[in-house]
């Protein structure tokens, strides 16, 4: 009798939490006992429920293995904790697709990573088979430290139009903007091992999960900005970037902004607009062209894509006498004979051309998307690439006119010595893609 009653307790217990979260407007995604609500799609890893979670087992010889919701979710609240063996690589897949005409049902989308093993990667958010990282940790040392080795771990998604957040144990470890997906299913990944005998039979495991779509709003955790965002939606200035102070040089239809620096120049001979990109086409004769107004201490970022050969810059500290100025240099490396030139280096990728050089080249997709990054602070300067910065330096002073003086530019006046100056793309003749031209003003 008293089990009997002890039984019916623990019902209406359940009953009333369910109840709760149906009033509260979170609906559970598990349920505990079985995989109801769920199907496997990719490889042929096994998932089971073992003690009130789902337990994903690493399989030999297979391909990345997929556990996803029979139902699609567009903006929403994701909760749930999971825990998972070292060595084993997993994430939580959301807003994602499967469909035939990609790489015949391939899963695609977003992905919360799951890897221990990688410090930088861990906790981030990935776009599984189709951009890469959208958001790594390497510049986020706190965000490094949330994930909890062999323990159960809390994780927090809140995916909004195009705002996508993460956290994990309380700490947010991803800000994300990005337009590629509305909607899409919730799924839990066991990736591949190849044919790893050692990590056969390690598990990741799930719990607690649940998933809140009505009135979402009233339950978004607020902006801190404890760590950086990141917008991935083209020629674009999010809310948060708006209020930082930045905005855009490239509006991603046509010139506006921007002039040819030669007298009577015309831009339109080899600089044009493709597809949200600005183009410069190899030999055109179009000549450089600069921004329409100087700017002084400034941090700017530019993605930019080379095609084999190539050659281009970044100039800054432009004067309205000439072309010559300080140059983030854009080249490719392996396949044009500047690489070799000058001295030590300081003509390869991300260097300040002729003058200190810079090891770019260790931190790039060679012919994909980079972001270069210029920061000037009075006569301070960073360069930085992809996130790292790859050398600083000062004007003005000993050790720079000493730079200087064995550079190309050593019977240049003044070279560089402007307070301010035009930023410009230099045109070498060469095709190279542009977009996300951006900047922000420093006081």
């Amino acid at each position: 009798m008293k089990r009997l009653i002890l039984v019916c307790l623990l019902v209406s217990g359940m009953c009333l939490n369910t109840q709760a979260e149906e009033r509260d407007g979170w609906v559970s995604l598990f349920n505990g006992r079985n995989l109801k609500g769920w199907t496997r799609l990719g490889g042929k890893a096994k998932f089971k429920v073992e003690d009130g979670a789902i337990v994903g087992v690493s399989t030999k010889g297979t391909s990345n293995t997929f556990l996803a919701t029979e139902k699609r979710y567009g903006d929403f609240i994701l909760e749930m904790e999971y825990k998972v063996d070292e060595g084993v690589n997993s994430g939580v897949q959301f807003r994602s697709q499967s469909r035939a005409d990609f790489e015949n049902g391939r899963v695609y989308g977003y992905q919360f990573e799951i890897d221990p093993a990688a410090v930088t990667g861990n906790c981030g958010v990935y776009d599984e088979a189709r951009r890469g990282w959208l958001y790594s940790l390497e510049n986020e040392p706190q965000a490094q430290q949330a994930f909890r080795h062999g323990e159960w771990n809390r994780l927090r998604i809140e995916a909004v139009g195009h705002s996508l957040r993460v956290w994990v144990n309380g700490v947010p470890t991803a800000d994300i903007v990005d337009d590629a997906d509305s909607d899409g299913f919730i799924a839990l990944q066991v990736h591949e091992i190849g044919d790893s005998d050692e990590k056969a039979g390690s598990t990741v495991r799930w719990r607690n999960i649940r998933i809140k779509t009505e009135d979402v709003a009233s339950e978004l955790t607020p902006a801190d900005n404890a760590i950086a965002e990141r917008n991935h939606i083209m020629n674009s200035i999010s809310p948060r970037e708006a209020a930082e102070g930045w905005r855009l040089l490239f509006n991603g239809r046509d010139l506006d902004g921007w002039k040819s620096l030669a007298r009577g120049g015309d831009m339109a001979k080899g600089w044009g607009v493709e597809n949200g990109e600005l183009v410069i086409h190899a030999k055109s004769g179009a000549g450089d062209i600069v921004t329409d107004r100087m700017y002084g201490s400034f941090d700017l970022k530019i993605d930019f894509r080379i095609t084999k050969g190539a050659n281009s810059g970044i100039k800054y500290f432009i004067n309205s006498n000439g072309s010559v100025g300080c140059e983030y240099q854009i080249l490719d490396d392996e396949n044009h004979p500047d690489a070799k030139m000058g001295f030590n280096g300081n003509r390869r990728l991300g260097s300040l051309y002729d003058l200190i050089p810079a090891a770019g080249w260790q931190h790039v997709d060679r012919y994909g998307w980079n972001t270069a990054r210029i920061v000037v602070r009075g006569d301070k300067v960073e360069h930085w690439i992809n996130g790292h910065k790859i050398l600083e330096y000062e004007r003005g002073n000993m050790m720079w006119d000493t730079i200087v003086s064995h550079s190309k530019f050593a019977r240049v006046k003044g070279f560089a010595a402007d307070k301010e100056g035009y930023i410009l793309l230099q045109d070498h003749n060469d095709e190279v893609h542009y977009r996300n031209l951006k900047i922000r003003v420093l006081d």
